[in-house]
């Protein structure tokens, strides 16, 4: 980091009168971790780094190899709106470092910045912009419930969405915190609700996902609610998804579009769709990380479950919303909120490139609903599905050697393992359900 840029950051640190510092990075499963230190130790932090026991975070470190470096990213800083006054507290979102130097293999921010990187060697920068969907519940004897904060439903209003206002509290936070929200709404569930902000390139979005999370929670919270992005807290109603938009970028320009094709598609659009399809169900492990995500990933609730795309139908996996021109993406319909977003991009464009470099061809577009079609109907159509669990998932991602080069052997040993331990403990825990089943067998 240049001198200068230490300075002016050190400048702006003592004119916006901050008191403590939050030095946030995140986890292999995309939980964010933190370190506060105070203002005094500023300047070492931004010169130096700040050193940490790396073997006691998810998916890090071994113990013989545990000593870790955080490096603040100056592009990421950003005042606490609910901390400012007394004890203003700023926050730096950070790139972890081994003590020579290095980025750590294992910090889920530099996979994606190696992957961006890939992009940008082959003219391309990757833009992306995710729909977080989450619940707002009741807390109850101080702690979360599944109780319904209200009881609205699709673009409700209140009296019927009593979560108006915490919502609007949410937008205002985010928007002091450098957010360009583009919608905010109740959504299909009861206490169901989405926030939507402006696309960036791939790397400022999930800096994005990752802070529009714990804000979102923080601010449930000081309202006395808890907010959750569980994929699928309630059975029976819809879950939550993390619809992905995605597109690349060429010289200034929107690199997917066509105007002189039939669905105004170029082909370089095309062969990243075909990418991200060849590689789905690898990717799945990654967008849909926990054993509660493919409780989602079922039909009848407006989730993907079958592998497909179309230039407009919505029970495809991948479509590409209208209007074309600048704007023209696709959306990857199957992400949920619980995903890591740094690995999820990474795989994402990892999936997009390796079909532009093989010039993959699209399979034909899909524009009939897909969940009314027979068994026989989406065999005949060559239609495959998700894997249906976590395990099943991870096999899929292990086999996949563009995904596995991408992520890394470190993040994919650690991914590999909490499949192992999370699934076991699954397996093997007795349900109420079962209780309820056969207990009078």
């Amino acid at each position: 980091m240049v001198h200068d840029e230490i300075t002016r950051t050190l400048d702006r640190l003592e004119s916006d009168e901050v008191r403590f510092i939050r030095l946030q990075f995140s986890d292999i499963q995309g939980m964010p971790k933190n370190v506060a230190i105070p203002i005094k130790q500023a300047e070492k932090a931004l010169t130096d780094g700040i050193g940490f026991d790396g073997s006691s975070i998810e998916g890090f470190a071994r113990i013989e190899e545990s000593d870790m470096v955080l490096r603040p990213d100056t592009s990421t800083y950003s005042l606490l709106p609910w901390r400012k006054g007394t004890d203003t507290v700023a926050r730096f979102i950070c790139d972890v470092h081994t003590p020579d130097g290095r980025p750590f293999d294992g910090d889920p921010r530099y996979v994606l910045k190696k992957t961006l990187a890939e992009a940008e060697k082959m003219g391309y920068v990757f833009n992306t912009g995710p729909e977080l969907e989450f619940f707002i519940f009741k807390m109850l004897d101080g702690k979360p419930s599944l109780e319904f904060q209200d009881t609205g439903g699709y673009f409700d209003l209140a009296p019927t969405d009593l979560a108006e206002n915490v919502r609007r509290d949410i937008v205002l936070a985010l928007t002091e915190m450098g957010f360009d929200i583009e919608a905010s709404h109740h959504e299909v569930a009861e206490s169901q609700h989405e926030i939507d902000f402006k696309y960036s390139d791939a790397l400022t979005t999930a800096d994005n996902v990752i802070t529009f999370k714990f804000a979102t929670k923080t601010i449930a919270l000081l309202n006395g609610l808890h907010a959750s992005f569980m994929a699928k807290p309630i059975y029976g109603i819809n879950g939550s998804g993390m619809h992905t938009n995605a597109s690349l970028a060429r010289n200034g320009k929107n690199a997917f579009f066509d105007p002189d094709t039939s669905m105004q598609l170029s082909p370089i659009a095309l062969q990243f769709i075909a990418g991200v399809l060849a590689h789905v169900k690898g990717i799945t492990r990654l967008a849909n990380p926990t054993i509660n995500s493919y409780k989602r990933l079922v039909p009848g609730y407006e989730a993907p479950v079958y592998i497909s795309w179309s230039a407009s139908n919505r029970t495809a996996l991948v479509r590409v919303p209208a209007p074309r021109g600048n704007s023209t993406r696709i959306e990857l319909r199957s992400p949920d909120p619980t995903c890591n977003p740094y690995l999820t991009f990474a795989a994402i464009l990892a999936a997009g490139l390796d079909g532009i470099k093989n010039e993959m061809e699209a399979p034909p577009s899909t524009d009939t609903n897909i969940f009314k079609m027979s068994a026989a109907g989406r065999e005949a159509a060559g239609i495959e599905t998700l894997p249906e669990d976590l395990k099943t998932a991870n096999s899929h991602l292990l086999q996949d050697e563009v995904l596995c080069a991408t992520l890394g052997p470190h993040v994919i040993e650690g991914l590999a393992s909490i499949t192992e331990l999370e699934w076991d403990r699954f397996r093997t825990v007795v349900h109420p359900w079962e209780v309820g089943q056969y207990l009078n067998y």
